[in-house]
């Protein structure tokens, strides 16, 4: 997705949670400064999606129950969204990307990474401490942004981690689109998180997902 088709959305986010996107932008710039100029990545990226089927992880609690679903996990690439990282490798499974903030386990990301997991390290205006702690140890990662893109940091579209590896897996071309970990309408959640699903079930929906 081309950032002007992603703006419309991103602006209507930043005016439903009152945010500026001067947080987001500045962030971009610091995560800028810690990797290449050139991705070296990005193109292993899209050899791992394009014309793939595809599994989508999330981190609902549902996730160990329909992991349990599936045959020849070797069939897929495994797009995990971060909180879902620990619970995968629990399950002997390293997933080959990772689309994190950096707000789940650093020890499993880091692992993860560790066992050629490509990480998708996402800056926003709350992240920029864990983006200076953990972007310069990884070694297989792809800067990404949710407001406008940079040379080296990207915007495949999405807001939420889950719903961005959707929007990763859409820009590559991913044969086939399996979600497994999602509940997006949980309502035992705070006001916050309530609202970052309903946009996660919004964005979705744009990308013909249905819940």
């Amino acid at each position: 997705m081309k950032y002007e088709e992603w703006e419309p959305y991103y602006k209507a986010i930043l005016a439903d949670f009152g945010w500026t996107p001067e947080g987001d932008e500045a962030a971009a710039r610091l995560l800028s400064s810690l990797l290449p100029a050139a991705s070296p990545w990005l193109g292993k990226v899209e050899d791992l999606i394009r014309g793939r089927d595809v599994i989508v992880c999330g981190k609902a609690p549902t996730l160990e129950k329909d992991m349990a679903k599936i045959d020849w996990w070797y069939r897929y690439t495994v797009i995990a969204a971060d909180g879902s990282v620990s619970t995968l490798l629990r399950q002997g499974i390293v997933p080959d990307i990772v689309v994190s903030d950096l707000d789940g386990s650093h020890e499993d990301l880091l692992k993860a990474d560790a066992n050629g997991a490509i990480i998708l390290a996402h800056a926003h205006a709350d992240n920029v401490e864990s983006v200076k702690s953990l972007v310069p140890q990884l070694k297989h990662v792809v800067g990404t942004t949710q407001a406008r893109p940079l040379e080296n940091v990207f915007n495949f579209g999405g807001f939420s981690d889950g719903d961005r590896c959707v929007f990763l897996a859409k820009e590559f071309g991913a044969k086939s689109i399996k979600i497994i970990g999602f509940d997006l309408d949980d309502t035992n959640v705070t006001p916050k998180k309530l609202k970052k699903l309903k946009w996660a079930k919004k964005l979705l929906k744009l990308m013909d997902i249905e819940l």
